[in-house]
């Protein structure tokens, strides 16, 4: 539900929050889900396109999502049009790898010169600046290196595919 009074008609915690989620898989449109859930007014800025779906089903996590908008964040008025709705959140979340927003002129630095108060927050595989943080992080990875991919499955047959919200989520 995503009105300020919920099922209870209680007041959702969030009520009054504006998040910008900057498009992508996993965790931050999970992220964005949750803050929808809680009350939080989740604005979705993606690139043009067919989306909103995964393998032909809607996206559960897109749940909440009042707004979607489509820019081409590679070009001059994608990047205005962008830091214009960045400039009235009170919070930001991203889940590229380093550097991907900084090349598009949405990094840290861009968004707080029009919004000093924003919460920014990036969700990245590993990290801004680990030896891995230039790699893909994918949720087969973490289970790995965590020893939690070798208790799925029965081991005297081949290794399942783990579902993927162990790990992301």
């Amino acid at each position: 539900m995503n009105t300020a009074a919920g099922i209870s008609g209680r007041i959702s915690p969030l009520e009054g929050l504006r998040v910008v989620e900057f498009g992508g898989i996993g965790p931050g449109p999970f992220a964005g889900m949750m803050l929808a859930d809680a009350g939080a007014r989740v604005t979705r800025i993606e690139r043009p396109g067919p989306s909103g779906e995964v393998f032909g089903l809607q996206d559960a996590t897109w749940r909440g999502r009042l707004e979607v908008v489509k820019l081409n964040l590679k070009t001059k008025v994608g990047r205005e049009q962008a830091l214009a709705i960045v400039e009235c959140a009170d919070a930001l979340i991203e889940g590229f790898r380093p550097g991907v927003m900084e090349r598009l002129g949405l990094g840290p630095a861009e968004c707080h010169a029009v919004n000093p108060p924003l919460a920014y927050g990036r969700m990245t595989g590993w990290g801004q600046q680990s030896p891995k943080s230039r790699e893909a992080g994918h949720d087969i990875n973490y289970l790995a290196l965590s020893g939690n991919l070798h208790a799925i499955g029965d081991p005297s047959l081949p290794p399942p595919p783990p579902i993927n919200f162990v790990g992301d989520y």
